[in-house]
């Protein structure tokens, strides 16, 4: 089994380490220093107190390394749209696209059934370039649970986490999901084979639409966040918001918002992705993880009045840090419109 790891990261190079070591031909696309110590010594991964060496094939250039049988994208998912072109040599006819990212990916609307099928959604996926040529077909979705770290160029660090639930848009269990399931099992991963993979990806995405932002323009962990009264109140407002849309186009939560603020509370004094980025001075997810839930309320015809200041907010305070842009949303059209009141009838 040929697999691509693109962005072998923390989470790509502790997918591809774990993969390598199971028996599957890996190669990372990466760059930079953590690319250059990745080709000198291979990929150390520090897990469960031992170090694990995958030596595998790492290079900047995916010409380099043909058709694969799965690509994982583990990149920043708002990096995505920008290296699209780059993937297509690893892309042939049997290939299949393993979306590792966070918040709404590409195919969110293929075999999803209903008046949006088919639908592109421009604050993740301008002109829908991923669509054409990642195409919808070639899509598993997956959600990323563990925790890692890059602490050393070349040097992964779990920190906790092993689960990875995947799933076909269709909800069928297809041999090719059956057979990436069972790879992953043999590498120490967890992927549980769902039959209804948004429901999945809403879940997380519940809590990061709003911890995420909240977080950075805070510079509160998720148990301050959950615990003070003012910014729990935004954050359960920010979900049920999302949950109204969410529900209007079939999705189920199987936990209640509160046992979902809850769970992040529980976590403990953990900066969120979006904070950890902000002091980085690194591009946050914003697009990706809060602008894309606005636009399918547009979609949808739900209002989300708290979401929408906490984005123009979180989107100024990425600006005033010089942190780049972001994807306005253009206006619905016409055919927008009639789509919202198809969905909300």
């Amino acid at each position: 089994m040929k697999v691509c790891i693109y962005g072998a990261g923390a989470i790509g190079g502790y997918l591809g380490v774990q993969l390598s070591l199971a028996g599957a031909d890996v190669s990372l696309v990466a760059r930079g220093g953590h690319l250059e110590a990745m080709q000198q010594n291979g990929v150390k991964l520090l897990i469960n107190g031992e170090e694990r060496v995958a030596k595998v094939r790492a290079t900047d250039d995916p010409a380099e390394l043909g058709p694969q049988d799965y690509v994982f994208i583990a990149l920043k998912a708002h990096s995505v749209p920008s290296v699209v072109d780059r993937m297509r040599p690893l892309l042939g006819n049997d290939t299949s696209v393993v979306t590792a990212v966070n918040g709404v990916p590409y195919w969110y609307f293929y075999k999803s059934g209903g008046a949006l099928e088919g639908r592109t959604l421009e604050s993740i996926d301008p002109g829908g370039k991923q669509w054409d040529v990642l195409r919808p077909e070639r899509a598993i979705g997956c959600i990323v649970y563990p925790a890692t770290e890059v602490v050393a160029p070349g040097v992964i660090q779990h920190v906790y986490g092993d689960k990875f639930p995947i799933g076909e848009p269709s909800g069928e269990k297809s041999a090719r999901v059956e057979r990436l399931s069972e790879m992953m099992g043999k590498a120490g991963l967890r992927a549980p084979v769902l039959d209804n993979i948004r429901d999945e990806l809403w879940l997380k995405l519940w809590g990061n639409l709003c911890f995420n932002p909240i977080s950075a323009l805070t510079h509160a962990t998720l148990d301050v966040i959950a615990s003070d009264p003012d910014t729990r109140a935004v954050a359960r407002s920010m979900m049920i918001e999302a949950q109204t849309i969410a529900n209007r186009l079939g999705v189920n939560f199987r936990v209640d918002v509160e046992r979902r603020i809850n769970g992040a509370g529980a976590v403990g004094a953990h900066k969120t992705s979006m904070l950890q980025d902000l002091e980085r001075d690194r591009p946050m997810e914003i697009d990706p993880l809060v602008t894309v839930v606005q636009e399918m309320g547009r979609l949808v015809d739900v209002p989300t009045p708290t979401l929408d200041v906490v984005l123009a907010l979180v989107r100024q305070r990425a600006a005033v840090a010089g942190l780049g842009g972001h994807l306005s949303c253009p206006p619905l059209t016409a055919a927008d419109l009639a789509s919202a009141k198809a969905v909300a009838h």
